[in-house]
């Protein structure tokens, strides 16, 4: 595998300003692949000119040339989903399998919903005698971690196209690949010159100068909560629209009427999903009091039997986690649960057997967790599951929302209505009942430190639209 040289400005790969490199580590080998070229603030002014000065002709491009230029991108896309897939195994250690279905497979939803909405969605609609638009917001700056890369980068690139904005790309430098196949689909499929700039390099310095450009108008940003406190605090003086999808600490709450052994098995498997690199992973898993022992048994079981190991080897469930400072965090959080008096029931510190080379973490489980517990409050971000004892519903929803985040929860119930009405108690973004999978055309998002503003869907595209009111437009309502 190749890794990407240079940057995406105005049409063209070119060379980069800044001239720091970073190397690319295949966390399951800790073998470098390639190397990412890091950017500073005048790529970034470049980038950022460039957007600008094609925004006024992209913003008005008819409406069916978007349409079209959305269904070649959709072709294109699919012709490069194995090679993306492999990018993003070999990059964060994601299962090829996985990585290949889900994870190249959520960017092509991103594309194929965003192209279903906007055959059909009002630009314009008559209020009284005022006429509104939706118009494109302008140029948008957008940071993206590695977790996800195609969902997280698709679905603010496909509704931003859509609107009719221009657009400056920083991806994690952690996976530059399969954002590069990327660039190369829009590149083939038309999009102008200017209208989409990739940018690579550190936070710190090209993250930092997106989110204080005065010709940013609006910042679409996904990563940790802290990150997005800073981006919000340099973004402020130039009063842009910042969108942030942040932080989680999911409540997966499992109503007395369950069958333990079904409930447990699909929260348990869905925790450690993508090694547990989720913001939206089930991590707090909610039981009665006098079920904690069978949960714990049936969670403690399942999280043995999981296959770790070799990303490429088709058996393999759970790779290993991004790279050794990742790692080396997780490691802390086992130990902060075992030092606090959680009982370890599956997994703990240090590499499986027989895996001492990657960045492998044992899939790991705690049970009689208290929700004051530091493995009970801040997100771990990797496979590290808490079992907590409730005494009753009110006791379940107390828990679950007792959290500074507010992305996701989970409910399982035996009756549909109970868990319609906890998912109403419950202070977050999303609520998933009975198993029920993510969907691509509803709003992602979350309540407080889990960030502000929504993706997907049509809350997606309208997170790029401005709203502007023409008045005394027509003679009568």
């Amino acid at each position: 595998m190749t890794t990407p040289t240079g940057f995406y400005i105005n049409g063209a790969w070119v060379s980069p300003q800044g001239r720091n490199t970073l190397p690319v580590v295949n966390p399951a080998t800790e073998q470098a692949i390639g190397k990412v070229q890091c950017g500073n603030a005048t790529d970034v002014d470049l980038a950022v000119a460039a957007a600008r000065a094609a925004f006024p002709a992209f913003a008005e491009t008819p409406l069916a040339d978007r349409i079209a230029l959305l269904e070649r991108i959709v072709d294109l896309y699919k012709s490069r989903f194995d090679d993306i897939g492999k990018a993003i195994s070999d990059e964060m250690g994601a299962p090829l399998i996985f990585a290949t279905r889900f994870q190249a497979g959520a960017g092509l939803s991103h594309f194929k919903e965003i192209l279903r909405i906007l055959k059909s969605f009002e630009f314009e609609e008559q209020r009284g005698t005022t006429r509104v638009f939706r118009e494109p917001i302008g140029v948008a700056g957008m940071i993206v971690p590695w977790n996800w890369p195609m969902n997280q980068i698709t679905c603010k690139v496909a509704p931003a196209l859509a609107a009719g904005c221009t657009m400056i790309l920083k991806p994690s430098e952690m996976a530059p690949t399969a954002v590069a196949i990327l660039t190369d689909i829009l590149h083939e499929a038309g999009v102008p010159a200017g209208v989409f700039n990739l940018v690579s390099g550190e936070g710190p310095v090209v993250g930092a100068a997106m989110a204080a450009h005065p010709d940013i108008d609006v910042l679409s940003f996904t990563g940790s909560t802290r990150a997005g406190i800073a981006v919000a605090m340099a973004a402020a003086p130039t009063v842009k629209r910042v969108g942030q999808e942040l932080g989680g600490k999911s409540a997966n709450i499992l109503l007395d009427d369950v069958d333990i052994e079904d409930a447990v098995t699909r929260g348990v498997t869905l925790c450690f999903r993508n090694s547990g690199q989720s913001c939206n992973s089930p991590t707090r898993l909610l039981v009665p009091q006098d079920r904690l022992a069978e949960a714990a048994e049936v969670a403690a079981r399942v999280a043995n039997s999981l296959v770790v190991g070799d990303p490429a080897d088709a058996n393999t469930q759970m790779g290993p986690v991004v790279n050794k400072v990742q790692w080396k965090s997780i490691q802390k959080y086992i130990q902060s649960g075992m030092d606090e008096g959680a009982t370890l029931v599956a997994g703990g510190p240090g590499r499986p057997e027989g895996l001492d080379t990657g960045f492998y973490v044992r899939p790991t489980v705690f049970s009689d967790v208290t929700p004051d517990m530091t493995i009970a409050c801040e997100e771990i971000f990797g496979p590290v599951l808490s079992i907590m004892g409730y005494e009753d519903e009110a006791d379940a929803v107390q828990i679950a929302n007792d959290s500074p985040f507010g992305l996701a929860a989970y409910v399982e119930s035996a009756d549909i209505d109970r868990c319609r009405a906890v998912a109403r108690r419950l202070r977050v973004g999303m609520v998933h009942l009975n198993g029920a999978v993510a969907d691509p055309s509803a709003p992602f998002g979350g309540y407080r430190q889990s960030g502000n503003g929504r993706e997907w869907g049509i809350a997606g595209l309208e997170e790029f639209l401005e709203t502007k009111s023409v008045m005394g437009y027509a003679d009568k309502p």
